[in-house]
């Protein structure tokens, strides 16, 4: 599935992914492949990312080192899930 992390100033992130976690409003909550539609709004909290491969764009991409997982800070935000395509918009 792709994930895209744009904030205001700028894509963060994007590349291919296994699996994201998220802090929503209401508690942390996981995506994967398939997932159904959904839009969430998203607090303050640590965004984790599965990545399926190593091509990826965004300022957050500068940050991968050997490791399959990345995690990032957010102040909040809204997050869309829709046919394998997750994209956080984060403050």
């Amino acid at each position: 599935m792709i994930l895209e992390v744009i904030s205001p100033e700028k894509l963060l992130f994007k590349g291919e992914v296994k699996h994201v976690e998220m802090p929503g409003i209401n508690g942390s909550f996981g995506v994967l492949e398939n997932h159904a539609p959904m839009i969430s709004a998203l607090k303050k909290g640590s965004v984790h990312v599965n990545l399926a491969g190593k091509s990826v764009e965004g300022v957050l991409s500068k940050e991968l080192n050997s490791s399959d997982t990345l995690s990032f800070e957010i102040s909040g935000g809204v997050a869309e899930i829709f046919q394998n395509k997750v994209i956080i918009l984060a403050e």
